[in-house]
Parts: C-alpha cells; structure tokens; sequence
C-alpha cells in the first residue's frame, strides 16, 4: 500500500524562497518542487546560486521532490541544440540540489512530428542519465505528450529513461477524463502526481472540487503501489508571480475567489488534506 507525501510549487504561495521555506513549514510540508527562485525560474541558476538554494534548503530542512524545469516546453521546431545544453545545465542544477529528478514536457507544434520528438527527447534524456537524473513528463496542454495515448507512446519507447507525473487538471483542459480515461492507460507507471482539479470548462478548482475524481485515483493508487509517492500541490487558484511565463499563448482559467496567493495555497492543501484523511477512513 503506497504512502502519500506531500510536496508543492511553492513559488505560488511566494516568488521569495524564504517566504517559500516558510510557507511549507506553516503548512507541515517539508519536500519542494523548486521552479521559482526570487524571481528566477531554477533553469537560470548559476552554479553558485544553486549552492546557495541547497543550504538555504538543508537549513531549513526542505529536500526537493524534483526541479520544476521548462524543459521541453519549447515549439520542436526550435533551437533543439540549445535545449539540450539547456537540459545538461539543470541537471547540473539538480544534482547540486541532491534532487534525482527533473519534470519536462514533450514539445510544442508536435502535429505530424513524432520522429523529430522521439530524437529530442531521446537526447535529452542521454543527458539525463549520464548524470543519474530522471527526466519525469508532465502531460501538458498543447504538447505531444497531452494525450493518454501519447503518454504511454513516450513510456513505452523510452521505458525507465523516462518517467510519468500525472496532472488531473492538464487532461481535463485537453477533453479527457483523468479518472476514467487516463488513468486506466498510465497507472502502472506513474512515477508521481500533480494535484491540480478542475471543472468541466477547464477552470481550476481545488483538489475534490472539479471533475477530475481525485479521491478515486488517489485510493487506486493506493492500492497499486508500495512505498512512498509524492503528491506535489500545484496550486493555480490565483495568479502569482511567473504565471505568464508558464503558459503557452492561452491563459489559465482560475475561479478567482481567492484574495491572496496565501489564501489560494491554504485551501489547496487543506482540500488535499481533507480528501487524505477520507481515504485513510
């Protein structure tokens, strides 16, 4: 039987790190995953910067769940050459940290384009595992891997050189079902999850809240795995700082009824927390 830990962005409950650290401990959260840095996303750290974050994290006790990186979230058109190099940087930046994984996405402008994929990916993640680092795939919105099908095309052709986070909200805004659809096709390789509801228009709602069917994935889950997984709390309840930059031409729907990005973080792991405590009933 799998336990949960929790984890979370906590650039969305401030773009401080300090302010971060002291977020998650309020919220009895001791595991990160690290995407924005006092207003630097972690891809553009300089070594020294990155030592700096590691004692800042030791100090306070905080280890990361994984890098929170951009990587793949470029049009596969683009400057391929440049990503990877990217790619050997963050796992620079990573293995500094002590954090053997890193989330990615799959591409944009893929239509027609699976080989040209397949070949960067493929070297990315030759780059990865030189250095010991899981590329982790998030299926994103617009990318090749948004599909369940094309979720488990990727696993299937790079195995344990890839690995699977599984985003309720992502399916959702792509027309599917996470519960019903996509779980049965990815639930023996999901590597962790990204808590993250929403409604059947696409706006973000928190954990239990939407139609995702969290709780029902959560007790599945349970009852698949041993050992620990991770469940990483990815807000979107409010706009914070670096929203923008995450996104890819088309904005977040976000209810809106949150007044601070602290308000918005305090309900999303107190619905989180709620849904927990019903499965361990």
């Amino acid at each position: 039987m799998a336990k949960f830990r929790l984890s979370a962005f906590a650039d969305e409950y401030s773009p401080s790190l300090d302010r971060q650290l002291e977020g998650l401990a309020a919220f009895g959260i001791d595991k990160i995953e690290l995407r924005g840095v006092d207003g630097k996303n972690v891809s553009e750290l300089t070594e020294a910067e990155a030592r700096g974050v590691k004692r800042r994290l030791d100090a306070s006790g905080v280890t990361l769940s994984a890098v929170g990186s951009p990587l793949g979230k470029i049009d596969i058109g683009g400057d391929i050459a440049g990503h990877i190099e990217l790619t050997r940087r963050v796992c620079e930046t990573a293995n500094i940290l002590g954090c053997g994984r890193i989330r990615g996405f799959s591409f944009y402008g893929t239509e027609g384009k699976r080989a040209e994929v397949i070949d960067a990916l493929g070297a990315m993640t030759d780059v990865c595992c030189g250095v010991g680092v899981l590329y982790c795939h998030e299926n994103e919105k617009g990318i090749y891997g948004d599909l369940p099908e094309r979720c488990l095309d990727l696993k299937r052709t790079f195995g344990d050189r890839i690995g699977v986070v599984f985003d309720h909200a992502n399916f959702i805004q792509c027309g599917v079902r996470p519960y019903e659809d996509a779980l049965p096709m990815l639930i023996d390789d999901i590597d962790y999850l990204h808590i993250k509801d929403a409604d059947a228009d696409g706006t973000v709602v928190p954990a239990g809240e939407g139609v995702g069917r969290i709780a029902e994935t959560l007790r599945d889950v349970t009852a698949k795995y041993d050992g620990e997984i991770v469940l990483t709390l990815e807000p979107h309840l409010h706009v914070f700082s670096g929203l923008d930059a995450l996104e890819h031409g088309e904005k977040s729907k976000l209810r809106g009824s949150y007044a601070t990005n602290e308000e918005a973080f305090a309900a999303a792991v107190g619905a989180l927390r709620l849904i927990l405590e019903d499965i361990a009933k």
